[in-house]
């Protein structure tokens, strides 16, 4: 039985690679029966197909738990055909039956206009990770399987994909996984020797190296081969599967291994096994020939076409479906039923399994703060936010998670450890004082030197309906920009299925900012994850600034509530002037932006000129800037703005929290001069602001890629963001429409450029910023 299934599977892989007509093979093939444009990989499908089939009747005859995640994601002609013959297709397609016409429907739509792409994507159900961007199966694969008691998530790695390094770190994920509250991760290295036109590395290697490096990387590796009884690979999943009951059981008891080591298989197949062997005088079989399309001139040559014909006649379709095209009986009864299926698994749809996170009230994390002394108390932003962070992991013990690149204490967030929290590690380490807050209890923050795995283990969580939150610093968030591609993207397609409900919001709390970052240096100074954000579609993706701790909370409580989002939030882990009470916060970030009439003269009523702040440092200087503009020119008449979602400058009819017109003029007013202090590279205000036909009037200072090891006023200055930079810019653009302030203005830029220059000489002599700059405060009488 099992080999006719595996026989059932290979015939529709190859089938849907080809075929757009004459889908049972009931006449001679002729070209016209094969689709015009040939896309797909064969070369990985045999094995997937092995693996699916050994999988089915493991579930059926020990009733499993169990999904499957796929790193060769462009097998998915494999993942389709089992989808297809178990009946999870039908489910979710009403045209896909299980007979002729619904065949011939699924064989034409492969790679058809409208159908299905030649990869995994969201429109196959089950799937969790597409796999057309290489190396992050596996570290998907433990998100989903962490707080999921009882479940087996079966991971295919072809042997290309491990060759990556986020594959590579992704091997260590045993480490954190807990064996009595986690479920179960069972990778399967599929080795088959070839990539696309070069031999891998672990196919060159032999089960002795391989196993010498899994032994090492802390698993006990099984190793199988391809049959078409699937002997070995079931005798391996038997062993394993044994081995994890055994792993369960002693965690139940309350003792285990000191280093549980999960078993792993390694399973080797032939590049296209089962697929043709010799074609234009060439090995096709077991070479890097039988990768994509072996076959690609069915249209131009006869014997392409005998080829084919012959291969695809050699699985026997007449054995394997009647005369109405439905599959035999004793294949149908070979799958599993319901949601044990690999396609309709429930953890796989997690927008379906969801809950609201139980969010503490923000007024229990406030900073106390009074409009006469506003900035006058500083808090770091990140440290406020630990405290909210640590009720929120008290109040969700099972569905929330902080995944960390090892800067939760460098990121002021210690005290989320306040929480019943430790950071989760399986493995011993060293007692006393050398370690912190490292313990095997199932700890909800998990930190690793890995970005790729942080975001990896991230997405698995996420789209299997659990929270998360990934802080990190500034200058290495980008190390996962296509990951964070690649998710949007999931996303975005998620969004145009009808079964796929949204999940929750993909949260990164951006912190160690390039402001702050003076005493690393050059390396650790890049806000460019900002602009990789803006070129995602405008219903998923959302950038928030805050300008100080109370904003932040009230940001993250908005993110973390929300579904179906990549959310990026901005916050400095330094001390931060105060602006707003939490009131007030509130308000200002449910509106985005908004005049701050206290620091603005005449409540900002018909100004001469609008100063902007997107950023917390920018924020400070935009307001230091007003208070030496309101002492030095009482005439200069000055709105101030802050931006905290900064996606409000585009249009409304571009993003969902875009201003319309009127709205938009109400901040920046019509015609006046606009100056806007930018936390990133001025290029992100530009491109929103491309829509609106006002960019000639806003004047945007941001990071120019200039910094060095220095101090933290000298990085403004290098940049042309300082408060100086921002009182001068004021009053050249004022004074074309106050004649009050053109007779001034001369002589104040030129007083704001020699003490710019002072300022200088004394950084370089001191190595510290002027007591001018760090003692500045805001005055109480301006806010009266």
């Amino acid at each position: 039985m099992f080999a006719r299934y595996l026989r059932a599977l290979h015939y529709l892989a190859v089938a849907q690679i080809y075929l757009q007509d004459n889908v049972l093979m009931r006449e001679p093939l002729r070209a016209e029966h094969v689709k015009k444009r040939l896309l797909g990989h064969w070369g990985t499908c045999p094995g997937i197909n092995l693996v699916q089939a050994a999988m089915n009747q493991c579930i059926v005859e020990r009733n499993l738990d169990a999904m499957l995640v796929t790193g060769p994601g462009h097998g998915a002609p494999a993942v389709l055909a089992n989808a297809y013959l178990d009946g999870t297709l039908e489910c979710f397609y009403s045209g896909m039956t299980r007979d002729s016409e619904g065949l011939a429907r699924f064989v034409k739509a492969f790679s058809w206009p409208g159908g299905f792409p030649s990869h995994l994507y969201p429109g196959v159900p089950g799937v969790i990770h597409e796999g057309g961007e290489l190396g992050y199966a596996l570290a998907t694969a433990f998100g989903a399987a962490f707080d999921h008691p009882g479940l087996l998530v079966t991971c295919i790695v072809g042997d290309g994909e491990a060759e990556t390094g986020a594959t590579a770190a992704a091997w260590h994920g045993t480490k954190f996984l807990h064996p009595g509250r986690d479920g179960t991760v069972l990778p399967v290295l599929h080795v088959n020797g070839y990539k696309i036109s070069n031999p891998t590395i672990y196919g060159t290697m032999d089960n002795a190296e391989l196993d010498a490096l899994f032994t090492g990387f802390g698993w006990q590796p099984l190793f199988a081969g391809a049959d078409d009884e699937g002997k070995e690979i079931l005798a391996a999943l038997d062993q394993a599967l044994h081995r994890i009951s055994l792993i369960r059981a002693r965690a139940k008891e309350g003792y285990g291994d000191l280093k549980i080591r999960w078993p792993m298989i390694v399973l080797r197949s032939p590049k296209g096994w089962t697929g043709i062997k010799m074609a234009d005088g060439r090995p096709v079989k077991g070479s890097f020939r039988a990768h994509q399309v072996p076959l690609s001139e069915i249209h131009e040559n006869p014997e392409h076409l005998q080829l084919l014909e012959d291969w695809l006649r050699s699985y026997r379709p007449e054995e394997l479906f009647d005369e109405r095209g439905i599959p035999f009986v004793d294949l149908l009864g070979f799958c599993p039923r319901g949601g044990r299926r690999l396609g309709c698994n429930p953890h796989a749809f997690g927008g379906d399994r969801a809950r609201p996170l139980n969010l503490p009230e923000l007024d229990s994390f406030r900073i106390e703060l009074t409009a006469e002394n506003r900035g006058g108390k500083e808090e770091s932003p990140l440290k406020a936010v630990a405290g909210y962070l640590a009720a929120v992991i008290a109040r969700n013990p099972a569905n929330f998670r902080i995944f960390c690149p090892d800067e939760i204490m460098s990121n002021k967030l210690g005290g989320i450890f306040d929480a019943p929290t430790e950071r989760e590690y399986q493995w011993p380490v060293e007692d006393g004082n050398r370690t912190e807050h490292v313990a095997a209890t199932g700890g909800r923050v998990l930190e690793v030197l890995s970005e790729h795995l942080c975001q990896g283990w991230l997405q698995g969580y996420l789209l299997t309906g659990r929270f998360g939150l990934f802080p990190c610093y500034e200058s290495f968030l980008p190390i996962v920009t296509s990951m964070m591609d690649q998710f949007a993207k999931f996303l975005k397609m998620s969004m145009e299925i009808p079964w796929r409900k949204p999940v929750p919001s993909l949260n990164y709390l951006e912190t160690s900012t390039l402001w702050r970052q003076e005493h690393n240096g050059f390396s650790h100074q890049s806000p460019a994850f900002i602009n990789s954000l803006l070129n995602k579609k405008d219903e998923i993706m959302r950038v928030y600034l805050p300008p100080d701790a109370n904003c932040l909370l009230s940001t993250l409580d908005h993110c973390l509530a929300g579904t179906g989002h990549v959310n990026l939030v901005i916050a400095n882990k330094n001390p931060m002037p105060c602006w707003l009470t939490m009131a007030e916060a509130v308000a200002h970030c449910r509106a985005g932006a908004s005049i701050w009439h206290w620091a603005s003269t005449d409540d900002g009523v018909d100004p001469d000129v609008v100063l902007v702040a997107i950023g917390d440092v920018m924020t400070v200087e935009v307001l230091a800037a007003a208070d030496i503009l309101r002492r030095d020119v009482p005439d200069l008449r000055l709105r101030v703005v802050n931006v905290t979602d900064l996606l409000i400058l585009k249009p409304g009819s571009e993003h969902p929290h875009g201003l319309d017109e009127e709205l938009f003029s109400g901040l920046f007013t019509r015609n006046r001069p606009v100056i806007v202090n930018f936390h990133g590279y001025p290029s992100a205000v530009h491109q929103l602001l491309a829509e609106r036909g006002a960019a000639h009037r806003f004047k945007v200072n941001g990071y120019d890629e200039e910094g060095t090891t220095t101090t933290p006023f000298d990085m403004l200055v290098r940049n042309g963001t300082s408060r100086y930079h921002v009182a001068s810019q004021a009053l050249r653009a004022a004074e074309k429409i106050n004649p009050q302030v053109a007779v001034r203005t001369g002589e104040r830029v030129l007083h704001y450029e020699y003490v710019l220059r002072e300022f200088s000489r004394t950084i370089a002599a001191t190595g510290e910023d002027p007591q001018e700059i760090t003692g500045w405060k805001w005055p109480e009488t301006a806010t009266r």
